[in-house]
């Protein structure tokens, strides 16, 4: 079995797997200290329109780019998870497929020529974890925020303490009830805000908010 997963031809899906436990180690620990690494990888993402499925006759048709990515979730479940999911996914069907191919011929798939079907298939099932995730994870909340119209409000902060150039989680309620997620730091480097505090929204810097003491 180890010289199975350690074959030249499986070392993109062992490699793949390998990656996915640190990504569950290192969220399990970062946990741990209060920081949640889940919500700092949606914090440096860029902001994109995700929503696949726009009514092209009210409004712009998605990109490319954007249906792709509404398409696996992106935008409904936070992107670590999804990374998580296709990881596993992907680490698993690729092993499947060498596993069969080995009973079947005796030798394995060129690893590059094995990650056709291995991409073939988690991608689908990254899709379909999402969108179990999706309907775990409360309704009422979303991780990728970018409304304007946040600023002015008071969020109280949720996890870590925020920093100058250490953003921590904070959530608020917008005008119809529904809790958002958002990054926040101080407005002045000198300040801190740690977990229970209430804050003011200020300004926002790409997807971080600065913030003041409420």
């Amino acid at each position: 079995m180890i010289e199975f997963l350690l074959a030249t031809d499986n070392l993109p899906f062992t490699a793949a797997l390998g990656v996915m436990l640190v990504i569950g180690v290192m969220e399990a620990v970062g946990l741990m200290f209060g920081a949640d690494l889940a919500s700092a990888v949606d914090s440096v993402l860029p902001d994109f329109d995700l929503d696949a499925d726009l009514d092209v006759e009210g409004g712009a048709a998605p990109g490319p780019l954007a249906a792709a990515l509404g398409w696996l979730c992106v935008g409904k479940v936070p992107a670590l998870i999804l990374l998580i999911c296709f990881l596993l996914a992907f680490g698993l069907a690729g092993l499947g497929v060498q596993s069969l191919v080995l009973e079947s011929t005796g030798a394995l798939l060129p690893g590059w020529f094995a990650a056709i079907p291995a991409l073939a298939i988690g991608l689908p099932a990254t899709r379909f974890l999402g969108l179990g995730f999706a309907k775990i994870l409360p309704q009422d909340e979303t991780y990728a925020v970018s409304e304007s119209e946040f600023l002015g409000k008071v969020a109280t902060v949720t996890m870590g303490t925020a920093r100058a150039g250490l953003p921590a989680e904070a959530k608020l309620r917008d005008a119809h009830g529904n809790t958002h997620y958002v990054r926040v730091e101080p407005l002045r480097p000198a300040d801190s805000f740690a977990a229970g505090t209430a804050v003011v929204l200020k300004a926002r810097d790409g997807a971080v908010y600065k913030v003041d003491a409420a």
